[in-house]
């Protein structure tokens, strides 16, 4: 996955250093994949492909205690900015609103790689770490970036809705994180490095898709009797 994934993982069928000299250079030393790094991609089109596609980011910080932190959190992108969503109660906020380092990661699995053998089992994925500064939002631009967190996750269901009130916006915070040094990593393919005698096993091998997608809706319990699902939801249903 990311450059910090398990070490037990084997390579791809690519060989290391296997991108084209065309590619995309690292955006900088952090940024930059050494484990497994013909899997790596800097392309700003494969990032924010990842990224349009996930739906949960993973955020690490380094806390005010000291002890390293990673928070989960809802987010949307706008071009080259990243939009976090979070509480004004949060260590997340508080922390990343000092001007702290701080690490996003987001990650789509497609899959497992069954291999013979038990050591050569993997996983078929797109991964996106960024780095950077997170800023907080002014309270100007507060609803724009709640509007794109919410097209992100359901395009259209921010116009059904109520909008949010002063006392519910004194109560959110939105962070800014400038898409600046980012690298994306991809597997794909079916198990490799093999060997002779264990491809000759009996023993199935090759790869499990894994897709997520939405369910039928399920109305709330209090909903009032004649209220049907909205546009959104239902063109998001059409996304399955």
């Amino acid at each position: 996955m990311s450059e910090n994934s398990d070490p037990a993982s084997p390579p791809n069928a690519s060989p290391p250093n296997a991108s084209p000299p065309n590619a995309t250079p690292p955006d900088s030393a952090a940024s930059t994949v050494r484990r497994e790094a013909h899997l790596a991609t800097y392309s700003r089109e494969s990032i924010y492909q990842v990224l349009d596609e996930g739906y949960l980011a993973h955020v690490g910080i380094i806390a005010a205690d000291g002890r390293p932190t990673v928070i989960p959190t809802l987010f949307g992108r706008e071009g080259e900015v990243l939009y976090l969503h979070g509480s004004v109660a949060s260590r997340l906020v508080r922390t990343l609103a000092e001007g702290v380092d701080c690490s996003v990661e987001v990650t789509l699995v497609d899959g497992l790689v069954l291999a013979r053998s038990a050591f050569l089992h993997s996983m078929n994925y797109r991964s996106v770490v960024i780095f950077g500064r997170a800023r907080r939002v002014e309270a100007t631009e507060q609803l724009h970036a709640l509007k794109v967190i919410s097209d992100h996750l359901l395009p259209g269901r921010w116009e059904e809705t109520r909008q949010p009130s002063e006392a519910e916006l004194r109560q959110t915070c939105v962070l800014a994180l400038s898409i600046e040094e980012a690298s994306a990593k991809i597997r794909t393919g079916g198990p490799t490095e093999e060997e002779p005698e264990d491809i000759a096993l009996p023993i199935w091998a090759g790869e499990l898709p894994f897709e997520t997608t939405w369910g039928s809706p399920i109305p709330a319990a209090d909903l009032a009797e004649g209220v049907g699902s909205s546009a959104a939801v239902q063109a998001g249903l059409r996304r399955r």
